[in-house]
């Protein structure tokens, strides 16, 4: 019997050379983005998406072109001529971070044709494990294991991931909000819907949750320097799966918030204000950042009743 033809995509570098060390059949593509932060556009590798995601990258990450295209561009190229794989296995983590970049693949493969069978390895809290381990950190044996046990994804799961990634680009994140609840093969995509959703100021004090835990971890810990937090933070970033640049972004964010010595990182008076909710800070934070479809600031997140309110 002819073994099957297999193309893995995964999430990251890290990934790509644990898996050619699995001795796993077939070819392997590497998706290198972050789409989970700056302005995207539904039509992946589009005239629009490449020049939002150039400005966007260049601008905050100074990504310069030329690596853009060598990086991103090419391997996208490579993925709108394959054909005739028996499946296609998608490697990507539990976060928010990994969830944009597959919705993105997922919706890539639908506008290029590409119909092959279509399956998930997904990071999973393995028995014994209080906290997920994500997948390029697994030893071989367990990473082998989460392949042999993968997840083929369904037509409705494949038409919900469309979706959501439309509705992610869209101008209306409030649309994402229902799309919680659906039950679907992707253990994790409502979690990471959440997640976004809770990205946006909170109606009360301007700052988002993430923005809302640094402040919380220079409270409750004794930060000895912007390198200490920074480890807090992505410790305990739950499902945003953010990357130390990322992070580093969100901490100068909040760094009208906390005073800095030799010795410590405290909150300032704005800080306490911010963290207890007494007094609100959007005018202060206000910029042009953009998530995915929208500005950052043009809706605000109502954390009682998880709805988003449009400026």
């Amino acid at each position: 019997m002819e073994a099957k033809k297999l193309l893995h995509i995964t999430n990251g570098d890290e990934l790509t050379e644990k898996i050619l060390k699995l001795d796993i059949p077939g070819d392997v593509i590497t998706w290198r983005e972050m789409l989970c932060e700056g302005p995207t556009s539904a039509e992946v590798g589009g005239e629009k998406f490449v020049k939002l995601r150039m400005e966007f990258l260049q601008a905050k990450y100074n990504i310069p072109e030329a690596q853009y295209h060598k990086e991103f561009l090419e391997e996208l190229a490579k993925l709108a001529v394959i054909n005739n794989y028996d499946e296609i296995v998608l490697w990507f983590e539990f976060d928010l971070f990994s969830h944009m970049n597959m919705l993105a693949l997922i919706s890539f493969l639908l506008q290029n044709k590409k119909n092959d069978p279509l399956s998930l390895v997904c990071s999973k809290k393995l028995k014994g494990e209080k906290e997920m381990v994500p997948l390029s950190e697994l030893s071989e044996k367990n990473l082998k294991m989460h392949y042999e046990n993968r997840i083929q994804l369904t037509e409705d799961d494949i038409s919900t991931a469309e979706l959501i990634w439309e509705l992610y680009c869209a101008e209306s994140p409030k649309r994402l909000i229902s799309e919680i609840k659906k039950t679907t093969n992707f253990e994790y995509l409502s979690s990471s819907i959440r997640a976004h959703i809770e990205r946006f100021p909170q109606v009360n004090t301007g700052i988002n949750s993430l923005e809302k835990q640094v402040l919380k971890l220079i409270q409750e810990h004794k930060i000895t320097s912007i390198q200490h937090l920074l480890g807090y933070a992505l410790q305990y970033q739950g499902y945003y799966g953010y990357g130390g640049e990322q992070m580093q972004r969100v901490i100068e964010k909040m760094s009208p918030f906390y005073n800095q010595t030799e010795e410590e990182i405290k909150l300032n008076e704005d800080g306490v204000k911010a963290l207890n909710g007494t007094k609100n800070y959007y005018q202060n934070l206000k910029d042009d950042e953009c998530l995915g479809g929208v500005r950052k600031y043009s809706f605000l997140y109502d954390p009682e009743n998880h709805h988003l309110l449009k400026l």
